[in-house]
């Protein structure tokens, strides 16, 4: 049974000029102990999935229809109250920006303490202080740093104790939203290392953001890529990286070089993300698609398998 189970979400954002339509017809699972990789370029809707799945939307931001089932349970009916049980101890998050997560005037042991009582009121303050020394421990943190502030953290320790904020109630979920943004190859890396490292040790399953291909193929066993708003193509990260359908994952992955194949020209993908006031009929990725056909714009394609098993592609090419 999965872990997690979204079905046809559909979160949008309320504004003067209309509806944002940031996030459309959503749909996935999560397995026990597994990863899934959300990939796309930036204002694609990542992170409006992330904030649904916790009930944590900026305001104007609605979940207007679907169904977010976690360990059997639909989220989306629930009130804030009942949310409250579910965020941390069921589903955490590590969010991108480390310094705008953290609270500057409070040490960094007693802000994961409070995640830990927040969940389990009944534990004592020495239970508490060890518990936060072990986990700043399991991250690579030196336990004494506790008492310190964040500004008194790098960037790499700053994003490792979000981490350990994140299990510091024993969830059965993480979502990193980018968790390697604003940090340097060689410390991205080594957080990178850390979740796989962690993912593996304690099976927890997560779901993680980026934009960056070469991430999610080290650590993700399924992918799921995103465009103004849309799955568009959904699988094992294997089967998309070896044998990619989609025109914008193809596109995506000829961005990137690789180390080990011939050496060709970069290319990228032309034009912009469309405004998700008003997106394009049919296809979204159509004024962008080298293979643009007339239904392309006229007729919106469905997820459908193509190729291995479970690997789905929302494109008229393969109709």
């Amino acid at each position: 049974m999965a872990v997690l189970s979204v079905e046809e979400l559909t979160t949008n954002y309320r504004t003067l000029r209309g509806w944002v339509r940031a996030a459309e017809g959503i749909t996935f699972q999560v397995a026990p102990g597994e990863a899934l990789g959300l990939a796309g370029e930036s204002g694609c809707g990542k992170s409006t999935v992330a904030l649904s799945l916790l009930k944590i939307l900026p305001a104007g931001g609605i979940i207007r229809k679907g169904k977010i089932v976690f360990q059997g349970q639909d989220l989306v009916p629930l009130s804030e109250h009942e949310m409250r049980k579910i965020r941390w101890k069921g589903i955490s998050i590590i969010f991108q920006g480390a310094m705008n997560a953290l609270n500057p005037v409070f040490k960094v042991g007693d802000q994961i303490g409070e995640a830990i009582k927040t969940h389990d009121p009944k534990v004592s303050n020495s239970d508490v202080k060890e518990r936060v020394s072990k986990l700043l421990e399991t991250v690579g943190i030196e336990p004494s740093r506790a008492n310190n502030y964040p500004h008194e953290f790098s960037g790499g320790m700053r994003q490792r104790a979000l981490i350990a904020m994140a299990l510091a109630s024993d969830p059965s979920l993480v979502v990193a939203d980018e968790p390697g943004t604003a940090l340097d190859v060689i410390v991205q890396a080594q957080i990178l290392r850390l979740m796989r490292d962690l993912k593996d040790k304690l099976g927890l399953s997560m779901i993680l953001i980026s934009h960056d291909l070469s991430i999610i193929a080290e650590t993700c066993e399924k992918v799921a890529i995103m465009y103004a708003g849309r799955i568009v193509e959904y699988g094992n990260a294997v089967s998309i990286f070896k044998d990619p359908k989609h025109p914008y994952t193809q596109g995506l992955i000829k961005a990137f070089p690789s180390i080990n194949g011939p050496r060709v020209r970069m290319t990228s993908i032309p034009g912009q993300p469309p405004d998700l006031l008003n997106p394009p009929s049919g296809c979204r990725f159509n004024p962008r698609c080298p293979y643009v056909m007339d239904v392309c714009k006229r007729v919106e394609p469905m997820l459908e398998e193509h190729g291995e098993r479970g690997h789905t592609v929302s494109c008229h090419l393969y109709h």
